[in-house]
């Protein structure tokens, strides 16, 4: 868990990148940007504003031979070494990212490599490289006074409240690729950023496996439970998954499945389910590991816990509280009327 409250610019280059393909060029500033108390707070707020808005969803750079021949962990690796050396080898990296700018569909756009001191990752401190990218510009309205006159002028900028790409590298766990978070508002080039450019694959840490093994337990429950039973179960299936992840500090499968499986014949449909969906997931071969409370959080947001009926009637169950709905709530069939209905049973309506 990251924060960024605390962290300080210790330095920045600015530069430009064009579009290779477009024969457009790459423009590197001689010298590092001289920040001040205006800039520095608007940019810190331009850039760690989707960070804190996000997933934590870890990365680390790596490479199909070697890390070594991994071109932003080389130079990001010799900035950590080195602080002082962070302009020169920002100017690498403008160049590197210029080399990678070769699709007609990827946009020129300001780069921003910044010196960070000072986050909190995991509660400890650390040091990092910003590598930011605006790229899409807007126009806005200046006035000027002119004479007896009010203007208008119509100018471009960027917004500031849109990051368009960029990623914070942590100064840890070097030998396994650092950690590293990134930001892609513009989704059309995503392939561009994570992997010509960073070089970067997934680290499957306890927050990714968190995340993933829930999001595999929605799919289950979407193909296997609602199939086999029905919509209600399958509510009721996810609400138990995300409650079990909330109060146990460590995941064990077997634990997991006995206390969550409503139904015990769905077992060996969920162990055939992970070996054909697993691997989709990276959880092919993850059967224990320690559960990552943002993660769950997170994903609890995130499903959905209302039964949609066709006679424009919502049902929304207690997320907190499955046992309720099954307590409370039956399901049947009316010969008469020919519909399916639910019964649910309280003692009196509470005052919103």
């Amino acid at each position: 868990m990251i924060n960024l409250y605390a962290t300080q610019i210790e330095s920045i280059s600015l530069h430009r990148v064009g579009n290779k393909n477009k024969g457009e060029g790459v423009f590197l500033s001689s010298e590092p940007f001289a920040l001040n108390d205006e800039t520095t707070g608007l940019l810190k707020e331009y850039f760690f504003k989707p960070f804190r808005e996000k997933e934590e969803n870890y990365f680390k750079f790596s490479d199909e031979v070697d890390l070594e021949f991994n071109e932003i962990y080389n130079i990001v690796s010799e900035v950590f070494n080195e602080p002082g050396s962070a302009h020169a080898n920002s100017k690498k990296i403008a160049n590197y990212l210029f080399e990678q700018s070769n699709h007609p569909h990827i946009k020129s756009g300001e780069v921003y490599i910044a010196y960070l001191t000072d986050l909190l990752l995991d509660n400890k401190k650390v040091n990092a490289i910003g590598v930011f990218k605006s790229e899409l510009k807007h126009d806005f309205l200046q006035f000027q006074e002119n004479e007896n006159n009010l203007d208008i002028l119509v100018q471009q900028g960027i917004n500031i409240n849109k990051l368009d790409k960029g990623c914070l590298i942590f100064n840890t766990e070097k030998e396994d690729g650092f950690k590293i978070l990134s930001v892609d508002s513009n989704r059309y080039d995503t392939k561009y950023w994570l992997e010509n450019f960073l070089g970067v694959e997934p680290l499957s840490d306890d927050n990714f496996k968190t995340k993933n093994y829930l999001k595999f337990c929605q799919n289950f429950a979407k193909d296997v439970v609602l199939p086999a039973e029905d919509k209600q179960q399958e509510v009721l299936f996810m609400n138990r998954a995300v409650n079990h992840f909330a109060k146990n500090d460590a995941f064990e499968e077997t634990n997991f499945l006995n206390e969550v499986m409503g139904n015990p014949e769905l077992i060996p449909e969920f162990k055939n389910y992970k070996v054909e969906k697993g691997p989709k997931y990276s959880i092919e071969d993850v059967s224990n590991f320690d559960i990552a409370n943002k993660a769950v959080s997170d994903a609890r947001k995130k499903i959905k816990n209302v039964i949609n009926l066709d006679t424009n009637i919502q049902i929304k169950l207690d997320f907190i509280n499955p046992e309720s709905a099954e307590k409370f709530v039956e399901k049947g069939w009316d010969e008469e009327r020919q519909m399916y209905y639910y019964l649910v049973y309280f003692n009196k309506e509470q005052k919103s």
